[in-house]
């Protein structure tokens, strides 16, 4: 899987450039899913209008409006009651997937749960673009500051598909987002290599490797 990392979702040129260069095509030729799961868990998101404005490509997160071929949606939380055949097959042959911000533990538990986390593995084309808790459920832990929501099970462990961590929305003192000397803070109770991102940036990795797309500032800590 190819990853296309983000804080704010496709912000600038930048980002949308990366992301067509992870899909190998333009955008208007490629199919699209979004996962909205993150919102519903989050308690200053939660579901209602805000998660109909990510479905609806109305939100202030350029993901789902770009000019995608078709779009669709996956709602991980349906897919346990539903036969594997129904939905893995949609996924295998849909060249995005749009997880939206909210709460990352909920998201974790809920690809966990509906078997997309195993799914992940085999789909070596597919580009994952996070925004935000989307991104940050690839790493391998998120820290007490960003944990909203725990499972039954008391897991607060995420994915681990990549080997470092995010503090997304960075922003400068006074501004809407956590502050350099929150992320420094952040990044002090975290065992690996961490980035903070603003709005503006974004982190690929393909095959191991890692790269920072930004038109705005971020730090690796």
């Amino acid at each position: 899987m190819k990853l296309l990392l983000t804080s704010g979702g496709v912000t600038n040129p930048s980002i949308r450039d990366a992301l067509v260069g992870l899909l190998g095509k333009p955008i208007a030729e490629s199919s699209a899913l979004c996962i909205p799961t993150a919102m519903y868990g989050h308690p200053a998101v939660g579901p209602g209008g805000r998660a109909w404005q990510f479905i609806s490509g109305t939100s202030e997160n350029p993901m789902v409006e770009l000019g995608w071929r078709s779009v669709g949606v996956l709602e991980l939380t349906a897919l346990p009651s539903i036969d594997a055949e129904r939905w893995v097959p949609l996924v295998q042959e849909t060249d995005v997937l749009l997880a939206a911000g909210g709460d990352v533990l909920y998201l974790c538990h809920w690809m966990r749960r509906s078997g997309l986390a195993d799914l992940l593995p085999s789909l070596s084309e597919t580009v994952w673009v996070g925004l935000s808790a989307g991104s940050m459920v690839m790493t391998p832990e998120v820290g007490e500051d960003f944990i909203q929501w725990r499972s039954p099970e008391g897991d607060d462990s995420t994915l681990g598909l990549v080997d470092f961590s995010i503090c997304p929305h960075l922003a400068s003192e006074g501004r809407p987002g956590n502050s350099m000397a929150e992320a420094m803070q952040w990044a002090a109770s975290i065992s690996h290599p961490a980035y903070a991102i603003d709005d503006q940036t974004a982190i690929t990795v393909v095959d191991g490797t890692v790269e920072v797309v930004s038109e705005g500032s971020w730090e690796l800590l």
